[in-house]
């Protein structure tokens, strides 16, 4: 991939408003984008909320996109996910995009502790809802095949959605490794 002229890894101090993390599942887009919003002292806004209902009913696609728009409506924020059904609405009020790009090896690895660590301790996610450790592991809705999915995919989409015009605006972070990300943070956020 060929990087952005309007890359930021080299460690300048955030001057954004509206940051948006993206990631392969698992990657770490809702810790990072947590760790953002408080040392900016900005609202975090998790994707994952908004689409996902008590029992894991998914939101419609247009009222989805509607609580997005409203809960992004604000100066500051910092969002998390990769929602391409919301693209269009996300993306448009975006200053920066902070993209996780880390090998599949890691991301899997990631992932694989989580949801352990979620279903372990029986964690309550958005609406009361609890990751079921075994939907990873025996059915098609696991965690892991839609990481396998997306991963390649998104590494493709995302270069080329930032070549469109109407994201010339965006800023880029690009990160490809955890050691990345620890330096870009502990140059880039207030202590």
């Amino acid at each position: 991939m060929v990087d952005s002229p309007r890359q930021n890894n080299d460690n300048r101090p955030l001057t954004t408003d509206r940051i948006v993390v993206l990631g392969t599942t698992g990657a770490g887009k809702t810790t990072l984008a947590g760790e953002i919003a408080r040392a900016l002292e900005m609202p975090h806004v998790e994707l994952d909320y908004y689409r996902f209902r008590e029992n894991w009913v998914e939101t419609p696609n247009d009222e989805f996109r509607e609580s997005v728009r409203e809960a992004l409506r604000g100066d500051r924020w910092v969002a998390d996910g990769n929602y391409g059904l919301a693209r269009d609405v996300i993306w448009p009020r975006a200053t920066m995009l902070v993209w996780l790009d880390y090998p599949i090896y890691v991301v899997m690895w990631r992932l694989f502790w989580r949801t352990v660590g979620r279903g372990v301790f029986r964690k309550v996610l958005w609406h009361g809802n609890r990751e079921k450790l075994w939907w990873h592991f025996v059915t098609r809705d696991s965690l892991f095949l839609w990481a396998l999915k997306t991963h390649w995919r998104r590494r493709r989409q995302i270069p080329e959605q930032l070549e469109r015009p109407e994201h010339g605006h965006l800023e880029l972070v690009h990160l490809r490794s955890r050691r990345a990300t620890r330096e870009w943070v502990r140059a880039a956020l207030p202590k």
